[in-house]
């Protein structure tokens, strides 16, 4: 069967991090992902890795024609991907009002930062900045220490081109019931408040209502929580239900003689639990305590390093498995990702995604590609 995007034609406006990891996870799934670069001299590429089976157009969107080729995509597009801060497309005349209007089944996502009608709508900002609105960057870390943002993956990644590429697919949705598109309003202060959602629920509650790294899920308790080995390895324990902490206890201490080990329902015991079951980690290597609880329920695993992945073969797969349908493999790409150059595979997507030839509706000039008319085609409404 078909990849389940099989046939979507998007236009995805270069960008960092979450405009093109939400275009990735379309291509992943069939879509034909169309990269907007700006006409660059030389060989110069956009620093994106997210770029497999994607293909690129450079162009100069200050010219006419360049601006134009862009509009005349766009009226037989499926979906387009604003990764810019508010009002960059509006000042090119390539805005939701104007756009949605000349192509009724087009999906217009975009995707900010900080929300679009917030105090901090006109502000530049990255990861760390939307976590700390959000409410998330407050989670993280250890009290007293500031809290510690977890490099760019939360905002960037899960909450916003993941959290877009869920809208996209739900207004994709609503289009095949109702015929036509929508736009979709996507930031990663929205994204990311909501993947905590559970964290702020539980706030209100003994289980998280402490300083940040001394509850239950935080790294608080002794028997949720990461330690090290004796080669400098680590060990993660996720030993939270009865069950399983009593299976951990006893293969951890298990002829070590140890002796009682303090009651984990007592958090004034958690101090002395924590400082018995580290020295315990650190008197093996993390394979011998790899295989003393390989197996069992005691829900301990090592912390592997991508690198350790990547020599073991470690298979990357698609976000999702979809066992009846088509996913796009990666082409061995998993461990480096894939530049994609300016202009690369350009004319391929214009002829054989939109069937256009060239010299007809389009040639590559001194900007770039860029429409032959030089203008958008008689009868639109752009």
């Amino acid at each position: 069967m078909l990849a389940p995007l099989s046939g979507i034609r998007v236009i995805e406006f270069a960008g960092l991090a979450p405009g093109p990891f939400c275009g990735k996870l379309l291509a992943d799934y069939g879509a034909h992902v169309l990269r907007i670069d700006r006409h660059l001299q030389g060989p110069a590429s956009t620093p994106d890795l997210l770029a497999h089976t994607k293909r690129s157009l450079s162009i100069n969107l200050k010219s006419a024609a360049g601006l134009a080729l862009v509009k005349q995509l766009l009226l037989d597009a499926d979906v387009l991907i604003d990764p810019f801060r508010p009002g960059t497309l509006e000042r090119l005349g390539l805005g939701p009002d104007v756009l949605c209007s000349a192509n009724k089944r087009l999906v217009y996502a975009r995707l900010t930062g900080f929300r679009r009608d917030g105090k901090y709508a006109a502000m530049a900002g990255h990861d760390i900045n939307y976590l700390a609105v959000s409410g998330a960057l407050s989670l993280l870390g250890r009290d007293p220490e500031p809290p510690t943002p977890p490099a760019n993956i939360l905002a960037d990644f899960a909450g916003g081109g993941a959290v877009c590429f869920v809208g996209v697919l739900l207004a994709l949705l609503a289009r095949a019931t109702g015929g036509e598109g929508q736009v979709v309003e996507a930031n990663m202060v929205d994204g990311t408040a909501y993947l905590t959602a559970f964290a702020r629920f539980l706030q209100k509650t003994p289980v998280w209502s402490g300083p940040r790294g001394r509850n239950l899920l935080d790294g608080g308790a002794p028997f949720y929580a990461v330690y090290r080995t004796a080669d400098g390895g680590f060990m993660a324990v996720g030993a939270l239900e009865p069950q399983f902490y009593a299976a951990f206890v006893g293969l951890l201490f298990k002829d070590s003689g140890y002796g009682v080990v303090p009651d984990r329902a007592d958090r004034r015991c958690w101090p002395e639990l924590k400082e018995m079951i580290e020295r315990r980690f650190t008197e093996k290597t993390r394979a011998q305590w790899e295989s003393v609880f390989d197996g069992t329920d005691a829900c301990v695993t090592p912390v592997l390093s991508n690198q350790e992945l990547e020599e073991a073969q470690f298979e990357q797969r698609p976000i999702v498995t979809l066992k009846a349908l088509q996913t796009v493999h990666d082409g061995g790409e998993g461990w480096t990702g894939r530049v994609l150059g300016a202009g690369e595979g350009g004319r391929e997507a214009l002829e054989e995604w939109w069937g256009w030839k060239e010299g007809v509706r389009w040639r590559i000039g001194e900007n770039g590609f860029e429409s032959i008319e030089g203008r958008v085609k008689v009868g639109s409404k752009l």
